[in-house]
């Protein structure tokens, strides 16, 4: 595994709400995510920069095809220039270059964050967590640079179409895609969002995150894996949003996701690990302007 470092220009920094990793260590947060990028249609449109600080915890996978399960706290922080520029965790950094109703397009960097091979830890766990990656060696911290294209239809746009193609650097070099599809609507006060996604990826991410290289096979025991580039994983992901006022609001996320053949079949997840994989969480969040 790679442990070269990586400077993530104000990527990297920030936390993550929901839902930022509010996947297990090593996976981003897929388009469509249950995370607060994901939020179906109902609150205004930014005007002008605004700003969103808050805190959660998030209960889930310990990392991406553990068996075993951590809790974390996820700070949140999120910024917004009108309906062009935005930044967060689930999103990442990007801008609406083509922006219309029905189409939005743009690029897009998001850091992925890394894994801890003591505990199988990201910075954010504070409890539970997983001695299986012991052996295996740590795995830094990544980004991955690209482009976005979404599709809202339906009535009121309630359908979303999305997909992301990304460049990994530093931790992996990767090609990583992202495709998800859900609806969003509102039940009284209450918004909502669910829908399935997928990811996909090349060998090069395959290797660093499930792959065993014959050193680690050495240390672990484990038989050597070299896993092509496939589909990662695919699941089901969802969002409520209760706004207490114009400023605040609680939301709940979660998501269940299953591993593809292909990383599946390393010995790592063999072995010490599962397809199966799942994240529940809280965040309350306030938003004001700059």
């Amino acid at each position: 595994m790679r442990a070269r470092s990586v400077i993530l220009v104000a990527l990297t920094l920030a936390a993550a709400p929901a839902l930022a990793q509010p996947v297990p260590p090593g996976a981003a947060a897929p388009a469509g995510a249950p995370g607060m990028g994901a939020r179906p249609a109902g609150p205004p449109v930014p005007q002008g920069w605004t700003m969103s600080v808050g805190v959660g915890t998030m209960f889930g996978t310990a990392w991406q095809g553990s068996r075993d399960t951590a809790l974390g706290v996820i700070p949140d922080l999120r910024i917004n220039y009108k309906d062009r520029l935005f930044f967060s965790i689930p999103e990442g950094l990007g801008w609406n270059a083509v922006n219309t109703r029905e189409w939005k397009a743009g690029p897009l960097i998001k850091p992925r964050f890394g894994r801890n091979a003591e505990n199988g830890g990201s910075p954010f766990q504070v409890l539970g967590g997983s001695t299986a990656l012991r052996g295996m060696g740590d795995i830094g911290i990544a980004g991955e640079a690209g482009a976005f294209v979404e599709r809202r239809f339906g009535r009121m746009g309630s359908w979303r179409a999305r997909a992301e193609l990304r460049q990994g650097f530093g931790a992996h070099e990767g090609l990583v895609g992202d495709l998800s599809l859900s609806y969003a609507g509102r039940s009284g006060r209450l918004l909502y969002s669910v829908g399935p996604r997928a990811t996909l990826a090349s060998r090069d991410y395959m290797q660093t995150y499930f792959g065993v290289d014959a050193a680690q096979a050495a240390r672990t025991g484990l038989a050597v894996s070299r896993p092509q580039g496939g589909l990662v994983s695919y699941g089901l992901g969802g969002t409520l949003i209760r706004p207490l006022d114009r400023s605040r609001t609680v939301s709940l996320f979660g998501g269940i996701d299953q591993l593809g053949d292909r990383p599946a079949s390393s010995s790592l997840i063999r072995q010490r690990g599962q397809r199966a994989a799942f994240n529940l969480g809280v965040v309350y969040s306030y938003r004001f302007r700059l």
